[in-house]
């Protein structure tokens, strides 16, 4: 486990200290969100773009201990727009900022580094949900400063599911108190980490994926992942702009090249019936995408993966052409 932690850790740029395995996302900033102390005049502040789980696991506590969580609507018009917009948001009881790196929902790109930057100079935690960065954009987090980064391996890095991680800077890692309470609480062997033994020891579990981490970061680095993400994004930007092509709908995103990766969001007409166009792309199709509807407008989230061709792209299209008649 240290060896892969410290394979994670050079490929993310952060100190293996810094890091320990999680399943996925959601339990990863579980331990952040639960560990805490946020009470009453208290605010958590985050965007309307975020998703489900977490913004779930943020309400119920909000609840439970009676701090706000505000979901900051935002301005995607340009990268200082979006940092104006939801600065907006921050007041003297701002206590902590949640934001995703790429957005579920939408497929957005934020423009992170600057509100993590403000929020430091406030002495405001910052807590990022990077599900769907690794393997998908560099990262950099000893350099980017957020206090906390959760991250998924089995996303677009291709690891095996159940492979997340935890990042937390050291000067905030006392915060952190172990969701499950197991052997690596007052260890018998202590790895020289409190943070590692709380938060990575938790008895019974499968390991595995978590060990074929190092595998799956050398064979993108042997494929030079560079050049295949750069070609998948190029291929994004092609069917996004393809497809508002034909639909005619107004895109959500103004400038592709400057809000999204390897996934983009395509805007569907408004009449659009949602659950019968999934279920007749797949079982007309063989078409498995997320339809889904978000501030009262209907889209479509692509993923381009290496794996994807233009073929793949040219087949979605000529299923759209047909079914949105």
């Amino acid at each position: 486990m240290r060896s892969a932690r410290e394979s994670l850790g050079a490929y993310l740029g952060a100190d293996a200290g810094n890091l320990v395995f999680a399943q996925n996302v959601t339990i990863a900033l579980n331990i952040v969100a639960r560990s805490l102390e946020l009470g009453a005049g208290d605010e958590v502040l985050s965007t309307n773009h975020e998703y489900g789980a977490l913004d779930r696991t943020w309400k119920f506590l909000s609840k439970e201990r009676g701090f706000a969580y505000i979901n900051q609507p935002v301005d995607l018009a340009s990268h200082e727009a979006f940092v104006e917009s939801f600065w907006r948001g921050v007041t003297p009881r701002t206590r902590v900022i949640f934001l995703s790196h790429i957005t579920s929902p939408t497929a957005t790109l934020f423009p992170i580094e600057a509100v993590i930057q403000k929020a430091r100079a406030q002495n405001i935690l910052t807590v990022i949900d990077g599900a769907h960065a690794p393997g998908q954009i560099p990262l950099h987090l000893d350099s980017l400063g957020a206090d906390f980064y959760g991250g998924n391996l089995h996303k677009w890095l291709c690891a095996p599911k159940g492979a997340g991680f935890l990042y937390a800077r050291p000067e905030v890692q006392h915060l952190l108190k172990p969701l499950v309470v197991s052997w690596g609480y007052e260890s018998e062997n202590p790895s020289g980490s409190t943070f590692v033994d709380h938060h990575e020891w938790w008895g019974t579990r499968d390991l595995g994926a978590f060990l074929t981490v190092p595998k799956a970061i050398q064979f993108q680095q042997d494929q030079d992942w560079a050049r295949v993400r750069s070609a998948c994004h190029r291929l994004a930007v092609d069917t996004w702009k393809r497809i508002h092509d034909l639909t005619g709908c107004a895109p959500l995103h103004s400038d592709p090249e400057l809000w999204f990766a390897q996934m983009s969001l395509l805007s569907l007409p408004a009449a659009t019936d949602l659950a019968a166009l999934k279920a007749r792309l797949y079982d007309e199709h063989c078409i498995e995408i997320p339809v889904i509807e978000w501030n009262e407008r209907k889209l479509i989230r692509l993923s381009v993966q290496g794996y994807n061709t233009k073929q793949d792209m040219d087949k979605l299209l000529f299923a759209l052409k047909k079914l949105l008649k």
